[in-house]
């Protein structure tokens, strides 16, 4: 996206300027989320990798998740990551 605007190409004094228009493909997961199992009191980590930075959402079921006490949301580049702590069964 951000090679979009206009060109010129100078030769003397001539000139030619064109415009390039760039159309922003949508962020796809490129790695998907593994299974994990861990024992109730120890941290989990879920992780997935999309295909460009984009904002996600942490769903558990139907309901979106909140960075808490509980919940925290990393984003490292393309890398998304789900921490839990104090895992309870719950949580499975």
């Amino acid at each position: 996206e951000s090679d979009a605007g206009d060109y010129t190409c100078v030769c003397g004094d001539k000139q030619s300027t064109a415009s390039l228009a760039v159309h922003a493909l949508p962020a796809r997961i490129k790695e998907n989320l593994k299974d994990e199992e861990v024992t109730e009191g120890q941290a989990a980590t879920l992780r997935c990798e999309l295909t460009k930075v984009a904002q996600v959402e942490w769903r558990k079921g139907s309901r979106l998740l909140k960075v808490s006490d509980k919940y925290k949301m990393r984003q490292e580049g393309t890398v998304m990551k789900l921490l839990i702590h104090d895992v309870e069964l719950k949580d499975a």
